[in-house]
């Protein structure tokens, strides 16, 4: 079974619970600045490092899409392939907003994933610590946190 890791210990057992559940293959929880918090399935950092750039760029353009539209902001987006599906959440927490990617394949659904995906969020909201705020995050410091943060997500 695959496991999931996190970096923040609070958001560990909403996803596990939220995985079995939702029957996801593939987790991400992160900042909309792409910083990994936890994650489930992944086996290669660099896929981490990729699906975390990825995901928080579709949401930050989804995002303008809205402004440019005069909508309110998208709270969720999908996209279903042949083979799997990709869903893409963003919600506040009293840690601020977070995005969740999650893969899931034929033995789930869309709509298994946003039952969950309710649950899963009122769950971290409940958990989460109150923000952290008046650190700035330094050039010279994101390369050595990142590699920090990954090495803590795959046990090195």
């Amino acid at each position: 079974m695959t496991q999931t890791r996190a970096v923040e210990a609070w958001t560990l057992r909403p996803l596990e619970r939220f995985v079995a559940e939702a029957g996801a293959r593939l987790t991400l929880l992160m900042t909309p600045a792409g910083q990994v918090l936890a994650q489930h399935g992944f086996t290669r950092a660099v896929d981490v490092m990729s699906a975390a750039a990825l995901g928080a760029a579709i949401v930050a353009s989804s995002g303008e899409l809205a402004t440019m539209l005069r909508q309110k902001q998208f709270s969720a987006l999908n996209h279903q392939g042949v083979e799997h599906g990709i869903f893409l959440g963003a919600f506040d927490t009293p840690r601020g907003r977070l995005l969740a990617l999650v893969v899931y394949g034929p033995d789930s659904s869309v709509g298994l994933v946003q039952l969950f995906f309710e649950e899963f969020v009122t769950e971290l909201a409940a958990a989460a610590p109150a923000e952290e705020r008046g650190k700035a995050v330094l050039a010279a410091d994101f390369e050595r946190e990142l590699n920090e943060s990954l090495a803590t997500l795959f046990g090195q």
